[in-house]
């Protein structure tokens, strides 16, 4: 009974979410639920698109709807644009000199906080990137000899620009690996975006006045909500089946880790909650595979990509569909 209890408060409350950021983000609810997917799996999201898609106001939205204690405004939120000259510093921190102390004290940089939003980080040098592979992987920063653990809530929303654009670097393997999801932000379509232009005065308004509707501790009771979610053995054993075969297929040069195996099944809990489930169901693994798996493969050539995984997952879909789950 208090399991059926706390589930319908941790529904009620990812609705609340949803339709709060829903009044600025408009006509983006597969978005958005990719990205409080990854947010209730404690991972991280990369957003590859072009600019002005509305990713920035997104990250903004989602830690303004997030009040950090009763007595605060809400969460700590960072936003850092890379570029080319950016340092491993400017992430991370430096140690300066205190004339009263007279002592080097550590002046935290930007990563020390709750929503960060790491804005065009293909434009930043592969070492700058790195700065972020700690804090992303075990919530934690070490400077020297000394290592700073970042807060319970720490969820980084990455953009990156299209590769092919000048001025950018191919994110680095290890770095692909600790985002969660990838996903294309993409465009609203035609009605939506003639809805944006005659209410972008009342949109603009709504993110300045956005209001606060979950704490901290109610998102990380939904985390830990997420964790209970069900997962039917074979829908493991699928998840298992897909991992092996994209290591097996000719047409993937580099297939998924087991590390990879575990951010999946964290994912699919995490999307069967978001959907308003306490069980993950077949539709959830068609639906996300893509976005958890891609951007962690590499591919012998284009036409590769565009279906290589795609018929791994049709193969293991249809072995799901003969078990007849559920039944």
């Amino acid at each position: 009974m208090e399991q059926q209890i706390q589930l319908e408060e941790a529904l009620k409350n990812i609705q609340k979410l949803v339709d709060n950021i829903e009044k600025v983000i408009r006509g983006k609810r597969t978005q958005i639920q990719f990205i409080l997917t990854a947010l209730l799996a404690k991972g991280h999201i990369l957003m590859e698109d072009n600019p002005g898609t509305g990713k920035t106001v997104m990250a903004k939205t989602l830690a303004q709807s997030i009040s950090a204690r009763e007595d605060h405004h809400g969460v700590n939120f960072k936003r850092i644009q890379f570029t080319p000259d950016l340092l491993p510093m400017d992430l991370i921190g430096s140690h300066i000199f205190d004339d009263v102390k007279k002592e080097f004290i550590f002046k935290k940089g930007p990563l020390f906080c709750n929503v960060l939003l790491a804005d065009e980080i293909n434009r930043a040098s592969p070492k700058v990137q790195s700065a972020l592979l700690e804090c992303m992987a075990e919530n934690q920063i070490t400077m020297g000899d000394i290592t700073y653990q970042l807060e319970n809530l720490f969820f980084a929303i990455a953009t990156q620009n299209p590769i092919e654009m000048e001025g950018t670097y191919p994110l680095p393997a290890a770095q692909l690996d600790r985002f969660f999801i990838k996903i294309i932000f993409g465009y609203v379509d035609e009605e939506t975006e003639l809805d944006i232009y005659k209410d972008y005065l009342g949109i603009q308004n709504n993110l300045q006045h956005i209001e606060q509707v979950l704490s901290m501790e109610e998102i990380l009771f939904l985390q830990r909500e997420t964790e209970k979610v069900f997962v039917h053995e074979e829908i493991i054993k699928a998840v298992r089946n897909i991992v092996w075969a994209t290591r097996k297929t000719p047409d993937i040069i580099l297939g998924a880790s087991t590390r990879s195996g575990i951010t999946f099944l964290k994912c699919l809990k995490a999307f069967a909650l978001v959907n308003g489930r306490s069980f993950v169901t077949e539709d959830d693994l068609k639906q996300i595979t893509s976005a958890v798996l891609d951007h962690r493969l590499i591919y012998r050539n284009k036409e590769a990509k565009q279906k290589a995984l795609a018929a791994i997952l049709d193969s293991e879909l249809g072995r799901l569909s003969k078990m007849k789950i559920g039944e």
